[in-house]
């Protein structure tokens, strides 16, 4: 035994086993594992119960922006309910009208979509001479490779056209819209309820109080930002729709409503737009300076509204890591579309207001987050809010 205790003793103390450290390293890994299963499992759910996901998601962004409209009327005696239904039947008329108004511009487009191909590929001929000579030698070696055996047959397939298949699915587009409609109806009418049983699901006085301030304070930062950027958007739309008035682009109002969509997809939303106003005005106008006005007018609208607008207006407080940004266009944008484009960054927004009132997120909030802004220019430009 006390040959046992002298081995134990002069054992050096890095040659020691220790238990502690290696249980350690097994409930790290472990949860980690655990957090990548459940991550994973999120994705598949989010891919394959888009169908259902995407009309709640939307509904409870539209009930963010409209439900300080409902509670600012509620406090002058509008009861809830009717505000609601108000609402939702101007949002309603608002989206049948602008199907209804551009169904027919967008089916003319999607019909012309060769015919506009050719002529812009006319259009840029004289750039693409060096490529059309490695084509035409391409061309002549598979024309000789056919040529061998004249017996083959060419079998092509015809897929559906765009509009076919656009039509095809429009009972599952207007469904999804009224699903919306409907549960954003029962969120807006609904009024506190949400605030009422967060209070009763707490256990003590102080996480009652603490979890009502939160949820209020997300709601109240996410609802002015979505509002604020919509106007912001819609105010947008106006100016680009009234730039192409001014040169006789067609549909100006299209291009509006399309600049006002599509500016919800930071960088590449832009992007897309200029790229889109330019083909078609290639095509559209017979001189090429004309041509090139509808991309510059487009450009500087976006480029205003980027740069000087939405700062103004919004602040720093709320600005996005650029990467972040990308990651979650791309994210969203393979789950669940063009839609899931357009409501990705809303989504960020959301999460990281979240995570900055919540505590424990706070390594989050300040990944999602931009730059980082000086302490006095931040309460400058929280100063307007609070006011507010």
């Amino acid at each position: 035994m006390q040959e046992t205790e002298r081995d134990e003793a002069e054992t050096p103390s890095h040659e020691r086993s220790t238990e502690p450290p290696q249980v350690i390293v097994v409930d790290k890994t472990l949860k980690a594992l655990g957090i990548g299963t459940f991550l994973i499992i999120l994705v598949v759910a989010l891919y394959f119960g888009r169908d259902f996901l995407l009309p709640v998601v939307l509904a409870f962004l539209f009930a963010l922006v409209l439900g300080p409209v409902v509670r600012s009327l509620a406090r002058r005696g509008v009861p809830e309910w009717a505000t609601a239904i108000l609402l939702v039947v101007i949002l309603s008329a608002i989206i049948s009208s602008a199907l209804y108004s551009l169904s027919g511009p967008v089916s003319q487009w999607i019909e012309d979509a060769p015919r506009i191909g050719r002529e812009v590929q006319d259009r840029i001929a004289m750039l693409r001479r060096p490529v059309d000579a490695v084509v035409d030698a391409s061309q002549q070696v598979e024309q000789l490779a056919e040529s061998e055996d004249p017996e083959a047959q060419r079998v092509v397939l015809s897929e559906p056209g765009l509009i076919s298949r656009a039509a095809s699915g429009a009972p599952e587009v207007a469904a999804q819209i009224g699903v919306t409609l409907i549960l954003l109806l029962f969120l807006l009418s609904s009024g506190d309820m949400f605030y009422e049983k967060l209070v009763k699901s707490l256990p003590t006085l102080s996480d009652k109080k603490r979890g009502l301030r939160i949820a209020r304070t997300v709601e109240r930062d996410v609802s002015r930002y979505l509002f604020t950027i919509s106007l912001i958007n819609v105010g947008l739309g106006a100016a680009v729709a009234a730039g192409m008035f001014a040169i006789g682009m067609p549909n100006p109002v299209l291009w509006g409503v399309l600049a006002a969509l599509l500016n919800f997809i930071p960088y590449l939303g832009a992007l897309l737009g200029v790229v889109l106003v330019g083909l078609v005005a290639l095509v559209s106008f017979d001189a090429i300076g004309v041509a090139l006005l509808a991309p510059l007018i487009y450009l500087a609208c976006t480029t205003v509204e980027g740069q000087l607008v939405t700062p103004l207006v919004i602040g720093r407080r709320l600005e996005m890591n650029p990467i972040v940004i990308f990651l979650a266009i791309a994210f969203w944008g393979w789950l669940w579309g063009i839609v899931g484009a357009l409501i990705a960054v809303p989504l960020l927004v959301i999460l990281k207001v979240f995570a900055d009132h919540v505590e424990g997120l706070g390594g989050l909030g300040e990944f999602l987050a931009g730059r980082d802004v000086p302490q006095a220019q931040e309460d400058e430009e929280s100063k307007p809010a609070e006011s507010s």
